[in-house]
Order: structure tokens, then C-alpha cells, then sequence
């Protein structure tokens, strides 16, 4: 089975101990990020906190192994391999992974468990309005009331407050906001990068890069007047330090279930393998 290294982005076979394009150990944990849980525990205790509904509502089923159709799940088998599997409609089940990876076994089910409630919540956003009864009388719209055309077109004054509205957003952007955004920077013709929360040095050295002892003061006000797509010498994206940035905390931040919103599983694609 082919995974993605985390650090490279390339495919990669499973049963590799490191990349062989950037040399990064693939151990479960490093293919993991932040507070990705790592473990049954962990992943029931996520599923417990996000305030999901009952498992038997969801359909999916952490640490158990269910036979019944139309389910999820995780479990460690007898000989100590981790089983992720989802269960078809029909009955037939579908391996989606055997082995003893457990942090890669649980991210499996964790990123389909993240995909089903971003289903959930898009299917219930897109339920249309019941509209007011107002019993059997009748209400007819009132006339509509004749206003004044202004005396500039509306389509020219619609650019022109569009137009206003582009420079000063981007003006106070300019102005007030200083806060570095991921990419290279010069100072004093040394090359650096910044990649949230983290500042890196490139040493012409040995042409690789390192964790930034020191960062320049002016960064810290003034970062992206120094800011450059320029540099010459191995890049930071070729580097094991290089992340490619995602929103995968804020989405865990907003991924509660706090709505009164209804979950029907009947709606998920229950005749595919995954």
C-alpha cells in the first residue's frame, strides 16, 4: 500500500522506514500532525469531545468490530494487527488497512470520520426553508414603491464604491499589518524562511538549511519589507523542515457537532469501498 510522505508529499510504499526522495523517517508518528490523534483511545476520546452523535448514529465504530451493514470501524485484532474497514450495504466488507501502524490506521478512519461531517453539515446547510404558514388567508405582495433613480448610473456607482473598497482594505493591510506570511526573506544578503510559527537560516556552507538561532528585530515590525521569491541554493520546499500549510487545527476547532441538525447516515455512499 502506497501512503503520502508528510514531508515531501510524494507517494511512497507503506512498508518504507524513510523517503527516499527527502530521506524523512515515516514512522506513524511523523506522518501525523499537531493533535491528530494517534490512537484508539485517543480517537474515541476526539469523537467523545467533538460531541458527535451516538455511534449507532454516525455508523462509525471505534475499537469495536461490527458486522452488521452500513458501518465504519477500528479495532486491534487477536494477532495484534489494526484493522480499518467499512462495511457496505450489502453486507460485504472492504479492508481499507491491516497492520501495525496504529497512528496510520487511525488517521485512516479519522480523515473519512472528518469527511463525513463535513458531508453532514453540507447536507443539512443545503435543506431548503420550510416556508411560514400563514393558515388559509390569502397575502398578496404590496406595490412596490417607486424610488428616484440616482443621478449617477447605478453600474458606475457600483465600481467606483467597489474600487474604494479594494484600495482601502488593501491600504490598512499595507499599513497596519506587518505579521510575516509563510515564504523566503533577505536581510543583509542572508536568505530566510518563515513558515508558521517557525523562522529558518540558509548556511551557503553546506547549502542546507537550519532552525533560526537568531532572527533579524526588523522581522518582527517590518518582516515583509523583506520579503523576496528570490534565493539561490537548495530550496526550503526540498527540505525535511517544509510543511505544506493547511487549516487542519482550525477545521478540528469548528469540527463540533453543536447543531440541531439531524445525521442520516442513509445518505452516504454505502456501495463504495471507501
Amino acid at each position: 500500500m502506497k501512503i503520502k510522505c508528510n514531508y515531501c508529499g510524494n507517494m511512497i510504499e507503506e512498508s518504507l522506514q524513510t523517503c527516499p526522495h527527502c530521506g524523512a523517517a515515516l514512522s506513524g508518528a511523523n506522518r501525523m500532525a499537531g493533535s491528530t490523534p494517534q490512537t484508539i483511545e485517543q480517537l474515541r476520546q476526539w469523537y467523545v469531545d467533538h460531541d458527535l452523535p451516538p455511534e449507532n448514529v454516525t455508523r462509525f465504530f471505534i475499537g469495536k468490530n461490527i458486522r452488521s451493514p452500513k458501518a465504519f470501524g477500528i479495532y486491534q485484532d487477536f494477532s495484534g494487527d489494526f484493522v480499518v474497514y467499512k462495511n457496505k450495504a450489502n453486507g460485504e466488507r472492504a479492508i481499507r488497512y491491516r497492520g501495525g501502524d496504529e497512528a496510520y490506521a487511525v488517521n485512516e478512519l479519522y480523515q473519512r470520520l472528518k469527511t463525513e461531517i463535513s458531508d453532514q453539515k453540507s447536507r443539512n446547510t443545503k435543506k431548503a426553508v420550510k416556508p411560514r404558514e400563514y393558515g388559509t388567508k390569502s397575502y398578496s405582495p404590496s406595490p412596490p414603491i417607486k424610488v428616484k433613480e440616482p443621478r449617477i448610473p447605478p453600474v458606475v456607482r457600483n465600481f467606483l464604491l467597489i474600487t474604494l473598497a479594494f484600495f482601502v482594505y488593501f491600504g490598512c493591510s499595507m499599513v497596519f499589518d506587518k505579521r510575516p506570511i509563510q515564504g523566503y526573506y533577505r536581510y543583509e544578503n542572508k536568505d530566510y524562511y518563515y513558515q508558521k510559527p517557525n523562522w529558518y537560516e540558509y548556511d551557503q556552507t553546506d547549502d542546507s538549511w537550519h532552525s533560526a538561532s537568531d532572527v533579524p528585530e526588523v522581522f518582527e515590525e517590518e518582516s515583509r519589507d523583506y520579503r523576496t521569491g528570490k534565493h539561490e541554493g537548495k530550496r526550503f520546499e526540498d527540505t525535511g523542515w517544509y510543511r505544506e500549510d493547511d487549516d487542519d487545527d482550525d477545521w478540528d476547532n469548528d469540527s463540533k457537532w453543536n447543531s440541531h441538525d439531524s445525521w442520516d447516515s442513509n445518505d452516504t455512499d454505502w456501495d463504495s469501498d471507501w
